[in-house]
């Protein structure tokens, strides 16, 4: 490797600037005499013919008996990046990353030409070179690409950090993992599971899409810039429109736009969306986030159930052909039948609290028993939602549907139809997080306009979450909205689970990070 290909890993905090300006330094040098010698270092393309995963896939069927001496025309051509750098005389191997793997090149000046080995002498770690030549295999066995040609692409003027590797494992020059989230660029290059975790992501997306549109839901778009928000119990962030001198609120949820098509006569939508919440940051909880929403008409929130009984061991079935997956060292099974647990059984099971029909007052002492820290803002509904969080749903590791909530805790949901003091709605919890929410939607606009009010009024009394009235919301439900099924889906969560991630920053490829100190 040369040199100045990287910053040694043993250097202080302190020496790293230093180290960093002699080594770009040294590779704007080298650019300088990579033009002297004729040649562009950043060209408009090149014409490649497999990835490095596809050789390897098909290598039983490309490889040839090769020599060293071979000259027939190449078959192969890849791009890539290069990662590792060892000259030896006139020969040297090197190893090439691209989006799929990595693989070892053999370059030797008698196969390249004195002109390609003048410039090859010249390339780093980090450059970024199309090759052609052919499939060998070396006497160590490893499978390489016995270089005859190369093109540099991108000659990197910046050092990746040093990095040492065995098996699957990397080490970084850096221990602070967040530092890997402020640099991505640098930890997709180095980081095996980052990319993995991306091309999980990209195919649950995917397949969550094709799954909605399979079942006859119309993908729409709604405004992300809102007049007013709704459809969540959260704090906005608020911007500033000039040309119309007035407050606008990034959304915080789809629903009342989504509802109003589905009252407009669309009887199936869905979005996969940005959402926006203004509220702190820790391991589940992204103030920038991706949720899915959908909405059928004339269903109700069993219908729900089924339907993500049917997709979550597919979206398994994508990613690890099984049903089961991996959480924290404890295996989830997504094989249906999920547990149905009404929401007051679980709390009076697991806490020996009743919920229903409670005073405030005494409620907020019973919960405080049990951890929950009660303030004079939190309403009934608060403090059950408080309550819950705090004692039950750590316990959900397994698919479980939370059924029934108290009317308190969902001001847009139908009220249950043998209960007047629950509503129709479910949580699905794995993993001890919840991952999606639905209702049996309330379509009746005098009960919403009611409980609409409901949360005004904890709004003035200091809840700063509470939903605030909707009018045009409300008069697209005077106008007539089916009975309806809709739900919600934090993608970012579930990706989590499906792949193993401890951070929702794991799974946010740019996440919203604290200054730096």
């Amino acid at each position: 490797m040369n040199a100045e290909s990287t910053i040694p890993a043993d250097q202080t905090d302190a020496s790293i600037e230093e180290s960093l300006d002699h080594v770009m330094q040294a590779r704007r040098e080298k650019l300088d005499r990579i033009k002297a010698l004729g040649v562009e270092p950043f060209p408009y393309d090149f014409s490649w013919t497999h990835t490095v995963g596809e050789i390897l896939e098909r290598w039983d069927a490309l490889i040839t008996p090769a020599t060293e001496s071979q000259t027939t025309a190449p078959t192969l051509r890849i791009a890539g990046r290069l990662v590792s750098f060892r000259l030896m005389g006139k020969a040297a191997f090197v190893h090439l990353q691209d989006q799929d793997a990595r693989i070892q090149l053999y370059f030797k000046k008698d196969a390249v030409g004195e002109d390609q080995w003048e410039l090859f002498k010249e390339l780093d770690v980090g450059d970024i070179i199309g090759v052609s030549g052919y499939p060998f295999i070396t006497r160590t066995g490893e499978r390489s690409i016995h270089a005859e040609s190369f093109t540099l692409l991108t000659k990197s003027l910046r050092p990746l950090p040093a990095v040492k590797e065995k098996g699957d494992q990397t080490w970084y020059r850096w221990d602070d993992k967040e530092e890997r989230y402020r640099q991505r660029t640098v930890d997709l290059i180095l980081n095996r599971d980052s990319r993995r975790t991306l091309l999980a992501r990209s195919a649950v997306v995917t397949d969550l899409r094709n799954f909605f549109v399979e079942k006859g839901y119309i993908e729409v778009e709604t405004p992300i810039l809102q007049p007013l928000y709704g459809g969540a119990s959260a704090r906005p962030f608020i911007t500033h429109h000039n040309a119309l001198d007035r407050d606008l609120y990034l959304r915080i949820a789809d629903e009342l736009y989504l509802k109003r098509l589905i009252a407009g006569g669309i009887p199936r939508v869905f979005e996969i969306a940005k959402d926006f919440r203004n509220e702190g940051i820790d391991r589940l909880h992204s103030p920038e986030f991706t949720m899915l929403e959908a909405y059928a008409a004339y269903e109700n929130y069993t219908f729900c159930m089924a339907l993500f009984e049917e997709l979550l061991p597919r979206l398994a079935n994508t990613l690890y052909n099984k049903p089961v997956i991996s959480w924290e060292g404890t295996e989830i099974n997504l094989a249906p039948p999920y547990r149905r647990w009404p929401m007051p059984d679980a709390i009076r099971e697991l806490t020996g609290v009743e919920v229903i029909g409670r005073e405030r007052d005494d409620l907020a002492k019973e919960a405080g028993a049990h951890g929950v820290v009660v303030t004079r803002e939190m309403g009934v509904g608060k403090i059950i939602d408080e309550l819950f969080s705090v004692a039950v749903q750590p316990q959900l590791m397994q698919p479980t549907f939370i059924i029934d909530h108290p009317v308190e805790l969902s001001p847009l949901a139908k009220r249950h139809r043998t209960n007047p003091n629950l509503v129709e709605r479910f949580e699905l919890f794995l993993g001890g997080m919840e991952v999606v929410n639905c209702f049996s939607e309330l379509n009746d606009p005098i009960d919403q306009r009611q409980r609409f009010e409901e949360q005004a009024r904890l709004r003035a009394a200091g809840d700063d979450e509470a939903t605030p009235i909707d009018e045009e919301f409300l008069q697209a439900l005077e106008i007539g909205m089916p009975p309806t099924a809709g739900l919600g889906m934090g993608v970012d969560r579930l990706v989590m689970l499906l792949t193993d991630s401890r951070s929702i920053r794991d799974v946010i490829m740019f996440p919203l990070l604290r200054p730096r100190q």
